[in-house]
């Protein structure tokens, strides 16, 4: 089958009495062999579809690589294959003793540096106080405003290193920053990793929601598919459970596939993805159009070369009509032309090659 066909899926609203159905489904039941079962054509709603199909990828950032920015040894990793975090949890723990020292070590340096711009705040004032008693050279005063100019830029430098301190110290707890499911694992407790030159992979986390679906449409059915589309798909891993989606985008451009144009059609999940993984291949039925169409059942329509009929029942006769017909489905083909909401439909037995001479043609 052709990878895009359109085929039809019927949706059938709740509360159809539909009484001439009703005796069509009583007829068939207790017709005995042989005998005449008659259907007559009925509205209902038909929904027209485009199938195709996909794989799942994920999408561009749903998979982050987590790493380290620091050098040292994992001291701690809370995390394996499969896990479940979220933004903000704790991947692992580098050690970090030696920042520790250095950071105590910045902060008693800031310390200092502040305790020498109170100094020199208190010799500045003290130096102009006396220069407007005139009791020192006004030389004195530029030299105490110059000595807590160099104070107060050595506590900004102290500052400075402190800070880059503890940011190398926030380095060493290494969280998520999304909320997702731990796919791979790239070190161990114990390990010395070495962030010089590359910053080293701890573990790659998909994002929850990341999966997207993309569909491959013929380019004979891609004028038929709209942003916004209801979307089911199947996977081969649960070929009974139905997935839900819509389409999001649509390439601007196709790609030609063993001589045949495509069109990329990604499909956002609505489904709960759980089950879903990376790479799995889906069959893909894309809802392009629904409305109300008069239907009869597959099998009263019949074929010869390229004109489609039906035979209708009138005045104890049967007489072939050809018929104009419209989308089909498991069950049911919708009637544009050549039958009445009236009409009786011969569904079975069909008339033979032979016996239908003796039927009229309209």
């Amino acid at each position: 089958m052709k990878t895009g066909a359109i085929v039809a899926g019927v949706v059938v609203a709740l509360g159809l009495a539909g009484g001439a159905w009703y005796a069509y489904s009583r007829a068939g039941a207790t017709a005995e062999a042989g005998e005449r079962v008659f259907a007559t054509p009925e509205r209902r709603t038909m929904a027209a579809s485009v199938l195709a199909t996909g794989v799942l990828r994920l999408r561009v950032g749903g998979e982050v690589r987590v790493g380290a920015q620091l050098s040292g040894i994992v001291e701690k990793l809370n995390v394996e294959v499969g896990s479940k975090i979220r933004k903000g949890d704790i991947i692992a723990e580098i050690d970090a003793s030696g920042l520790e020292a250095r950071l105590a070590q910045a902060r008693a340096q800031v310390a200092v540096e502040e305790q020498g711009v109170r100094r020199a705040e208190v010799e500045l004032s003290r130096a102009r106080q006396l220069d407007e008693r005139k009791l020192v050279a006004r030389s004195q005063v530029e030299d105490a405003q110059i000595a807590l100019d160099e104070a107060r830029a050595m506590l900004v430098k102290a500052r400075r290193d402190m800070e880059v301190v503890q940011t190398d110290l926030s380095y060493a707890v290494i969280r998520s920053p999304i909320t997702g499911t731990v796919a791979s694992v790239a070190t161990q407790e114990g390990e010395t990793v070495a962030a010089s030159f590359n910053t080293p992979t701890f573990a790659t986390v998909i994002e929850d929601g990341a999966l997207e679906l993309i569909a491959m449409v013929d380019e004979t059915d891609i004028g038929n598919v709209a942003v916004g589309n209801p979307v089911m798909f199947t996977v081969e891993a649960y070929p009974s459970r139905e997935f839900e989606g819509r389409v999001a985008r649509i390439a601007p451009k196709g790609s030609i596939i063993s001589g045949v144009v495509n069109f990329e059609v990604m499909i956002r999940i609505d489904s709960p993805a759980e089950l879903l993984k990376p790479d799995m291949t889906a069959n893909v039925s894309i809802r392009t159009a629904e409305r109300e169409a008069l239907v009869v059942p597959n099998a009263s329509v019949q074929r010869e070369g390229s004109e489609r009929y039906v035979w209708v029942e009138q005045g104890g006769e049967l007489v072939r009509k050809a018929v104009s017909i419209g989308t089909r489905d498991a069950s049911f083909t919708e009637i544009r032309q050549g039958l009445g909401p009236t009409d009786r439909v011969l569904v079975s037995p069909q008339p033979q090659s032979g016996a239908a001479g003796q039927a009229g043609r309209s």
